[in-house]
């Protein structure tokens, strides 16, 4: 039997449908809170931090207001405020400069509007604006000025000396109180930004930081060293995720060359050239690391301020003495390296981050349960698992 064409009910979903749907329940999951990262014992800080912040303030300004007869001694966007400085006190918008200056200004900016524009609405508008281009100009952005200055505008507030109480007072106690409670609970506040050094091995730097940050061009409720250690520490989870099940002993290289304590100065160089590696792990009779000899510490003796005859200067170091008495150094033991870190086989890779990035670290001895050498990772060998675990595929 033939049949018809189909009717609209009977006719399949038009293709571009799919697309709209997926767009529309985006936008919607946009109006979503986002999901809560800080644990029960934080929460329970911030709250505690707040209440007993805004307790301070508002004993302390009723005391004062009462012995100066003021009627007003605490201003709604005191909340606001409490809730920057103890629940974000590591946000921009919460530091002291921000609350005081930003809280004080505006009210400065509402008192004035109230005196010279008439119309409450327009008052209020021109308030608010002025206020945060205000607080942008002072570095004094901080949300519930804005709140300040239009509870200025709908109070009728007049007279410039409600900036200073109760708005500059309650300001200056709250942030009293959050600089002894956020110090009491482990919190840094005020959060002073860290000039970390630069370092030569960075795979990015404040500047690109800055760069990126001018690029977006918007404000940002974090400051920049704790955007740079967020970005550094999510590096280091990652590696941590992918390198998890990599040890020390699958990447290291195994029976190393290695030279003890009394091994004559030319052997230890002679094996260095031959083998072309740049240091060698020191150990006793029972192959336990003592220290380690590197190409650097035979050019510590050198006098390398004049360059000519360094090769002549090398060959006479590591020649041996013929006398009984010598002024120079002769066995390794004596030029070697003492201090020197070293990892067990079954140590994580990821463990060896902070040593290869950031301690300066280039080879590092491997050792097994009993504590003898039994392997030496370098850093050719850190990064080749690297490029291994992280790498393209």
């Amino acid at each position: 039997m033939g049949s018809g064409p189909r009717s609209a009910a009977e006719s399949p979903r038009r293709p571009e449908a799919v697309p709209q749907l997926s767009a529309l329940l985006t936008h919607a999951r946009a109006w979503l809170p986002g999901r809560n990262t800080v644990d029960a014992r934080e929460r329970m800080r911030a709250v505690a931090g707040a209440a007993i912040g805004l307790l301070i303030t508002a004993l302390l300004c009723r005391w004062m207001a009462e012995a100066v007869d003021v009627s007003i001694w605490l201003i709604a966007p005191m909340g606001a405020s409490a809730v920057l400085v103890f629940a974000v006190p590591a946000s921009p918008l919460a530091q002291p400069w921000s609350v005081i200056v930003g809280n004080t200004l505006s009210t400065v900016v509402g008192i004035a509007c109230v005196r010279w524009i008439p119309d409450p609405a327009w008052a209020a508008a021109v308030a608010v604006g002025a206020a945060i281009g205000l607080m942008f100009a002072s570095r004094s952005l901080h949300p519930p000025g804005g709140a300040a200055a239009l509870l200025a505008v709908l109070t009728h507030t007049d007279h410039f000396s409600a900036a200073l109480f109760p708005t500059f007072t309650n300001s200056l106690l709250l942030v009293l109180a959050g600089v002894a409670y956020n110090t009491f609970t482990g919190r840094r506040y005020p959060h002073v930004q860290v000039v970390r050094p630069p370092s030569a091995d960075a795979r990015f730097s404040q500047a690109d930081i800055d760069a990126v940050l001018a690029r977006y061009n918007q404000v940002l409720d974090i400051s920049r060293d704790d955007l740079e250690s967020l970005i550094q520490q999510t590096e280091l989870e990652s590696y941590k995720r992918r390198l998890g099940t990599l040890h020390c002993g699958d990447i290291m290289s195994r029976d190393p060359v290695s030279v003890e304590f009394g091994t004559p100065l030319q052997e230890a160089w002679t094996l260095m050239t031959q083998r072309r590696i740049k240091a060698l792990p020191v150990t006793d009779r029972t192959r336990r690391v003592v220290g380690i000899v590197t190409q650097a510490d035979f050019f510590r003796l050198l006098d390398l301020e004049h360059h000519e005859g360094i090769a002549g200067k090398l060959r006479d170091l590591i020649r041996a003495t013929r006398t009984v008495v010598s002024n120079k150094p002769e066995v390794v033991g004596q030029i070697m390296t003492r201090q020197v870190r070293v990892a067990s086989a079954e140590r994580p890779v990821v463990d060896l981050v902070p040593l290869f990035s950031e301690g300066g670290h280039h080879h590092i001895p491997i050792i097994d349960g009993e504590r003898r050498l039994v392997g030496m990772i370098t850093q050719s060998d850190f990064v080749r698992a690297l490029y291994r675990a992280v790498g393209p595929a």
